[in-house]
């Protein structure tokens, strides 16, 4: 059992930026997806960005592509997602994940995964 703990956000103004963090309790080896998700009120779920631990694909949404850098440090057990650029769309519960088996698959998509965060909220004031 993994259990994923966010922080890292706030709030802060368009063009500003934010670094989220979401740490397991335990460590994750090579080969598990792991990904941030977003839910904005009244819309579903969405993956933002993904990556297969130790491995080098990533996943961006294009709404995020080049503003958002995902990047895995299985040292400190930890998932972080440094946003830049921030935009009032990007306003959000932000949601960590990670994927049940170690199969080397990138997974983009909120039902491939089975361990979840309790989320961090990131709003983007204009």
């Amino acid at each position: 059992q993994v259990q994923l703990v966010e922080s890292g956000g706030g709030s802060v103004q368009a063009g500003g930026s934010l670094t989220l963090s979401c740490e397991a309790s335990s460590y994750i080896s090579s080969g598990y997806s792991m990904g941030w998700f977003r839910q904005a009120p009244g819309k579903e779920r969405e993956g933002v960005a993904a990556i297969v631990t130790g491995a080098p694909g990533i996943y961006y949404a294009d709404s995020v592509r080049g503003r958002f850098t995902v990047s895995h440090d299985s040292a400190k057990k930890t998932l972080y997602l440094q946003m830049t650029s921030l935009k009032p769309e990007d306003t959000a519960m932000y949601y960590c994940a990670a994927a049940e088996r170690r199969n080397w698959v990138l997974r983009t998509l909120p039902h491939d995964y089975f361990y979840w965060g309790q989320g961090t909220q990131v709003t983007v004031s204009s």
